[in-house]
């Protein structure tokens, strides 16, 4: 940041993407409120501090939180049962939960989402932001189609001329002045919901703090905290990947949620990290670092306090315009390519078209997310599972034979071992080779029992060999305190 701060150029486009992404806060923000079932200044509010704080607090430069579209569906139901200041409380809650998750490191479970997961969290994520403009391209005055058109071209061929300035930005600005000049009659910022004129305030929620008062919020603050946790910890790795840099995915954990807390004390409705908005800064403004996050936040108060009429004159056109070509360039083109599709494993294309049917049915990117992961643990253990074999290896004399097993040994792969053996037509002794496997869990050594077990009802014996240390130990710990005969 201090390098940004000594740089004109790279300082230029902080600025200005911070000024691109505060124009397309607003529809964003009021259209939340809107789902929420508040007032359009609580999601206007929320997005001024939680821009603010987590530029100061968060652990991924550049990224920008806000309110969204995730949390507003958590909290909705605390609004219409409850009212207002139970929805404070609730994101409070929330933001002191995500403040003990990042605490207690919950944020390195992130490395265990597979890859193919990543990419159809990405997918969904374009076609969300694709879905959500399409209101503002049906049913609306003829000419908002060419104003769209003229935008996106801006956009398209203004990179290849220049980029001094934004695209985004200047499409924004050429279709307004087109609009203003012509005195166009199509919809507008001012048209989305009341823009509002004083600063936000101190707010402390008026509720009986009490244990029936946590019964009621609890449940939904978990909500708040998990969705927001999930999809800021995605959206901070999708911007490493971007920019080829790292983030501390731990800061910006308990950063989120003392942003939420923080947004909860001014009558904020809450939020996370906005995926679309994130792309517009990272991605089609060039903006690397917190200044524009910080900026964002600033000019977003700025625009809808003190220019609030001026901003209410922005045609919807524009901002579709921005937002369609942001869900062009989140797109993963490459994983959809009839080539990439015939190379990959049937497993990964079916985890990833998993993950983007669940985020597009239910809107909710971490749901899309979880079921990605179930899904692909499944696929996974099963495919694993079909990797151990047992073959007979030696039968040094007629009162002996030896089994070797090759493999991971666990769940999975454990359960049908035990019919892998012949029981009765074996001879009096049998060896069990392990050297090329590994025991992971005890219904591994349940197994071990249980073959035993069937093996002494003929009057046999069972030599286990070839344990490694690490699956002699959990062996010798748990073998004979399982029930074998499950």
């Amino acid at each position: 940041m201090l390098a940004a701060l000594r740089s004109p150029s790279r300082l230029r486009v902080e600025v200005l993407a911070g000024l691109v992404v505060a124009l397309a806060l607003i529809p964003e923000a009021i259209s939340f409120s809107i789902i929420a079932g508040v007032d359009p200044r609580v999601g206007l509010f929320a997005s001024f501090t939680m821009a603010v704080s987590i530029s100061f607090l968060g652990g991924r430069p550049a990224m920008i939180s806000a309110a969204t579209g995730a949390v507003a569906l958590v909290i909705a139901p605390v609004m219409r049962d409850h009212g207002f200041d139970y929805l404070i409380a609730t994101v409070m809650l929330g933001g002191l939960l995500q403040i003990a998750m990042g605490v207690l490191g919950v944020a390195r479970l992130m490395r265990f989402i597979p890859r193919s997961v990543m990419v159809g969290f990405v997918n969904s994520l374009a076609i969300l932001i694709f879905v959500a403009q399409l209101p503002h391209l049906i049913r609306v005055p003829w000419l908002v189609y060419p104003l769209v058109a003229a935008g996106i071209a801006i956009m398209v061929f203004l990179p290849k001329i220049t980029k001094v300035v934004p695209a985004p930005l200047v499409a924004i600005l050429a279709v307004t002045l087109v609009v203003v000049a012509t005195s166009a009659t199509v919809p507008t910022v001012g048209d989305e919901g009341e823009l509002p004129d004083s600063l936000p305030a101190l707010f402390w929620p008026t509720v009986p703090w009490t244990l029936d008062t946590l019964r009621i919020i609890a449940p939904y603050a978990v909500g708040v905290a998990l969705v927001g946790l999930l999809e800021s910890l995605m959206t901070a790795k999708l911007v490493d990947d971007v920019t080829d840099t790292h983030s501390d995915k731990t800061r910006e954990a308990w950063g989120q949620g003392a942003s939420n807390v923080i947004t909860g004390f001014f009558g904020g409705m809450g939020g996370c990290a906005m995926i679309g908005q994130t792309m517009i800064n990272v991605k089609a403004s060039g903006a690397r670092t917190r200044i524009s996050t910080f900026l964002a936040g600033v000019f977003l108060l700025i625009l809808v306090v003190g220019l609030g009429d001026l901003v209410g004159t922005i045609p919807m056109a524009a901002l579709v315009a921005v937002m369609v070509m942001v869900s062009v360039g989140t797109l993963d083109w490459h994983s959809i390519h009839p080539s990439t599709l015939k190379r990959m494993p049937k497993s990964e294309t079916l985890v990833m078209l998993s993950t983007v049917l669940v985020v597009v049915l239910t809107h909710n990117l971490a749901i899309g997310v979880v079921a990605g992961v179930l899904i692909a643990m499944v696929l996974f253990a099963r495919r694993v599972a079909h990797f151990t074999s047992v073959a007979e290896v030696a039968h040094p004399d007629d009162g002996t034979k030896v089994y070797a097993v090759t493999g991971e040994l666990f769940f999975a792969s454990s359960n049908d071992l035990v019919y892998q053996f012949d029981y009765a037509g074996d001879p009096a002794h049998v060896v069990i080779d392990l050297t090329n496997s590994h025991i992971w869990d005890a219904s591994t050594v349940a197994t071990l029992d249980a073959i035993t077990t069937k093996y002494a009802r003929y009057g046999k014996t069972v030599e286990i060999i070839g344990l490694n240390p690490a699956s002699a130990e959990r062996h010798h710990h748990l073998t004979g305190n399982l029930n074998a005969e499950h």
